[in-house]
């Protein structure tokens, strides 16, 4: 049974000293009581429509420890930083284009990365306290980690809809555990945005509705992890995009200059983080999983990355994929990647691409891609 005649001020301070000896770069601790405004924040959301559809759908889950954890009495909140720049990028070229994974997954999958880190957390504390329970948390848990983390006084909540550190900028990665264990809370962290509004202004697909109000359904962050047919309003949009957004972060300038390496495991492989495009066209399940499978942005498989290829040799009107493109119209069984082919040839604009179109459109029996087809054509039409 747990007892409360120890020092919890004096473990507090051991732990956050422990905390920089097992690489965690920032730690801050806050109540278990609900997050009221985060509440109120989702209700809006959700009243809006404004979901992304990936997130817990019990609000009162998302906000309130004590329907998650029996008896919490502190949460313990965690941020890792991990860089914003790459050696030795490899330039794309006529030819040879190349998409981009964003930052975020960069390297070895964060929330594996992150678990580890907490894990050693929690064996360490358990080392001093046996009875200590815990409830660890990264991304996909039921608490909304920026709340945790700007309550815990780990940054502040950008209009970016990002935690912004003072270190490290909003490159940073979050976790959190709950505990049954009282450690006094820490500051929150003021805003410190100001009357700065970049990351508002230029949205690519204006999902930040404003500041600190994203319409997630529009962001190109989601966009890119969606399996169907991307809608056409936001194709131009993707430019060579496989995974991710960092548009709201690379402008944010609490972001000049932040680039930290601190982590072997978020280290990028610049050939898989910025890989040739044609090449994932055809890419196999065994290959991919075997190239891409330790990156975050591998989590919903093949299809959307390889969906977010086509339109991206699409923005860069590679006339030299024009061949990959007619085989995957002709001959891949989703429709998906047929008729975003389809709609890529005539996007592209080469002269192979009119009679492919045609003879594709005599034989395809799938409405959507039939649609895209007649997309093509009249890509190809208003060209000439």
């Amino acid at each position: 049974m747990l007892t409360f005649d120890m020092d919890f001020q004096k473990l507090k301070n051991e732990i956050i000293e422990y905390s920089k000896t097992i690489g965690i770069d920032k730690i801050g601790f806050t109540t278990a009581n609900t997050f009221s405004e985060m509440k109120n924040l989702l209700i809006r959301q959700e009243m809006l429509g404004y979901q992304s559809g990936f997130e817990e759908k019990d609000i009162d889950k998302r906000v309130d420890p004590s329907l998650i954890f029996d008896q919490p009495r502190s949460i313990i909140a965690i941020a890792l930083a991990y860089p914003s720049r790459m050696e030795n990028a490899p330039r794309s070229k006529k030819g040879e284009r190349r998409g981009i994974f964003c930052r975020a997954s960069w390297g070895q999958d964060y929330h594996d990365v992150l678990r580890n880190r907490l894990q050693k957390l929690e064996e360490y504390i358990s080392s001093k306290v046996p009875d200590a329970k815990f409830k660890s948390m990264v991304d996909t848990g039921e608490l909304v980690d920026r709340a945790v983390a700007e309550r815990a006084g780990i940054g502040w909540s950008g209009k970016n809809c990002a935690i912004i550190t003072p270190e490290f900028g909003s490159y940073v990665y979050l976790g959190e555990m709950i505990t049954n264990l009282p450690f006094e809370p820490d500051e929150p962290m003021t805003d410190q945005c100001g009357t700065c509004n970049k990351c508002v202004d230029v949205c690519p697909t204006g999902a930040l509705v404003e500041g600190g109000q994203l319409d997630a359904g529009k962001c190109i962050a989601f966009l890119t992890q969606t399996k169907g047919f991307l809608p056409d309003k936001y194709r131009t949009k993707l430019g060579n995009r496989l995974y991710g957004c960092d548009t709201c972060q690379t402008v944010c300038p609490e972001n000049k200059r932040k680039d930290f390496h601190i982590h072997e495991e978020m280290e990028p492989d610049p050939e898989l983080v910025k890989p040739l495009l044609k090449p994932l066209l055809t890419i196999t399940n065994r290959d991919f999983k075997e190239k891409y499978g330790k990156m975050s942005g591998s989590w919903r498989g093949k299809k959307p990355i390889q969906r977010n290829a086509i339109i991206a040799l699409a923005h860069y009107k590679d006339d030299t994929a024009i061949d990959e493109l007619i085989t995957v119209m002709k001959k891949d069984v989703r429709p998906v990647m047929r008729g975003t082919a389809a709609w890529a040839i005539g996007k592209i604009g080469h002269e192979q691409g009119f009679s492919a179109l045609i003879e594709a459109k005599n034989v395809e029996k799938d409405k959507e891609v039939l649609a895209e087809i007649n997309k093509g054509l009249k890509l190809l039409e208003e060209q000439k």
